[in-house]
């Protein structure tokens, strides 16, 4: 039988602010709140609130048959609590209705997954608390930032309790085979890979209302009997896009969030079922192993990171932000380490391509890179402030160890406290 894997990305970024050079050192505020809370509530008008809505009533008329996954990145839902919490609710209604799973995923967006390892784990752990906290589930399968994959990646996160992880299905890596199975990872074998059908999900994300695309009208049955097309042994299509593919990329008028509704109905009728990523990795057997030595991500025509490391302007930034990052885990400011946080959104680091920036509100790739380094200045001082450079490196990471150490005991405590109290 075939399954479909829904799952739609929502990740709102805080934008920054016109920050200038003679700023550095006076003002330590680096972010446009209402430019942040125009856009958020732009993209909850026009896609957010009708896509879950749309979700609601496929669950709804399907009678709880569609499944579907749902990443949502831990500032995201920050934004969410403090702007649109209906949005929190709805989410929590999906959630209790067993047929959506809110994916695991770093909590800002970032990309340390290939940076810091320290970092990427305090993310994932930050991330899974806020999804605990909130809608009061964990989870063991990871949408990383822009599907960040690779073979160390899947080692790291399989020891890290992750069973099931997301990324692309790019052509480099699979050579002859198909995305649709399940595949383990070389790196980790009793770890599941889900392969994104770049195709399929691209050519409703991009190419839905493009005139020229040869599948133009799209429409539910049609979709269908596509996937009927395929090979009977290819049993799981994993379709994954960004959430904004519905209402802006393609908005309302084109019929969307129609097509979609309708999908359940048509799928149903021939035989073709729902999964959430961890029922998909559940229930089917993997079929092969994938290796992927270098790093992939579902950006642009290489499906590396070229969007966001591959010229000067992006590595220097990179390389200034990450050099700092010890110094950062040692200090106790909060307000510090929210700024760490957010600064590692992946999506400045796009606006400084010269190529394709994304949606971004600078001129140019060295305007994006101008007032996010004037920005990253003003962060570095107020890190040396706290731990200055001439405390060297050896001794920096005795400190750290010393720290993690003292951490590491009092959890120990904590839980023989806990153990002899149950025994009471």
């Amino acid at each position: 039988m075939k399954n479909i894997c829904f799952c739609f990305l929502m990740h709102v970024p805080m934008q920054l602010r016109r920050y200038r050079f003679f700023e550095i050192g006076q003002d330590h505020y680096y972010y446009d709140d209402m430019a942040t809370e125009e856009h958020l509530a732009h993209l909850v008008s026009v896609s957010y609130m009708p896509l879950l809505r749309a979700l609601q009533e496929m669950i709804r008329l399907s009678k709880g048959k569609f499944h579907c996954g749902l990443a949502v990145t831990g500032t995201s839902l920050e934004l969410m609590e403090q702007y649109n919490p209906e949005l929190i609710d709805i989410i929590k209604e999906l959630v209790s209705s067993r047929c959506l799973e809110l994916v695991a995923m770093p909590y800002a967006y970032s990309l340390a997954a290939q940076h810091s390892e320290t970092d990427f784990e305090a993310q994932l752990v930050k991330h899974a608390d806020k999804l605990n906290y909130l809608f009061g589930v964990r989870s063991t399968t990871l949408f990383n930032t822009e599907l960040l994959y690779s073979d160390e990646i899947a080692q790291l996160t399989y020891r890290l309790g992750y069973k099931t992880i997301l990324a692309e299905g790019a052509q480099h890596i699979l050579s002859y085979k198909s995305p649709n199975y399940v595949y383990r990872s070389i790196a980790a074998p009793k770890q599941s890979v889900l392969l994104r059908n770049m195709d399929l999900s691209d050519s409703l994300a991009f190419h839905f209302s493009d005139t020229g695309w040869p599948d133009y009208p799209t429409d539910a049955n049609k979709f269908i009997s596509r996937l009927q097309s395929l090979p009977e042994e290819e049993n799981l299509i994993n379709i994954w896009m960004g959430a904004d593919a519905f209402g802006i990329y393609q908005n309302a008028a084109t019929g969307i969030f129609e097509f979609l509704k309708a999908l359940p109905y048509y799928a149903l009728e021939n035989g073709i079922g729902f999964l959430t990523p961890s029922e998909a990795a559940r229930k089917s057997k993997p079929s092969d192993i994938v290796s992927c030595p270098y790093p992939m991500t579902w950006a642009g025509d290489s499906k590396g990171l070229s969007l966001f490391e591959g010229n000067d302007l992006q590595q220097e930034a990179l390389q200034k932000l990450f050099a700092v990052a010890e110094r950062v885990h040692l200090c106790q400011d909060q307000s510090l380490k929210t700024d760490w946080l957010l600064l590692q959104d992946a999506n400045y680091l796009h606006h400084m391509n010269h190529q394709d920036r994304g949606e971004s509100p600078f001129e140019s790739a060295y305007d994006a890179f101008i007032n996010y380094m004037n920005i990253l200045s003003d962060f570095l001082q107020l890190v040396e402030e706290q731990y200055p450079t001439t405390i060297d490196n050896e001794e920096l990471n005795a400190l750290l160890k010393t720290i993690n150490n003292q951490e590491k005991e009092i959890l120990k405590l904590q839980t023989e406290i806990k153990a002899l109290k149950k025994k009471k």
